[in-house]
């Protein structure tokens, strides 16, 4: 029986598997997209999302430090981690998870396996359109709405106030 048990063994053993798992990650990690089966790719998402969270917490030197080291034990590529920590974890800083995204490309003739293709989501420059800048973390605030009609307020006073300024405008002859 296996009740309970819900990780994908992929037909392989727990050594081989994890060294299938490392050796995929540093892949997506290096190109920011791969192509590879469905079950793999699922299998993929969940070990390589709690590495790229691990990115996020900078509080101090020696929580940036033990996080390099807890990463490196999974990856296992000096390459990859540097990869990681210097281009990703800026990228998705602001983003309170989910990653990866699994696009499926149908199946694979000879065996006839599910295809997908699993990328990082904020380096996809079709379905980005211009996120790619580095966004600071957003801040949790518990402002009333009050607040918000002030400020609003406060913008519209400051609108006309710009209007009554003297426009410079160029005129142009194009007869």
């Amino acid at each position: 029986m296996r009740h309970g048990d819900k990780i994908n063994n992929l037909g392989r053993t727990k050594s081989h598997r994890v060294a299938l798992l490392s050796n995929m990650a540093t892949q997506l990690i290096t190109y920011k997209r791969i192509v590879t089966t469905l079950a793999k790719a699922k299998a993929l998402r969940t070990y390589v999302e709690p590495l790229i969270t691990k990115t996020k917490k900078v509080e101090s030197t020696e929580q940036i430090m033990h996080n390099h080291r807890l990463v490196f034990s999974h990856l296992q590529d000096k390459a990859a981690v540097k990869e990681l920590f210097t281009v990703i974890g800026p990228k998705v800083a602001a983003r309170p998870g989910g990653y990866t995204r699994i696009i499926k490309l149908g199946i694979r003739l000879g065996d006839n396996a599910e295809r997908a293709m699993i990328e990082l989501v904020d380096f996809n420059e079709i379905y980005g359109k211009g996120k790619g800048e580095a966004a600071a973390p957003a801040k949790k605030t518990r402002r009333s709405a009050a607040s918000k009609k002030k400020a609003s307020e406060s913008a519209e006073e400051k609108a006309p106030a710009a209007d009554a300024s003297p426009a410079t405008e160029a005129s142009t002859d194009s007869e």
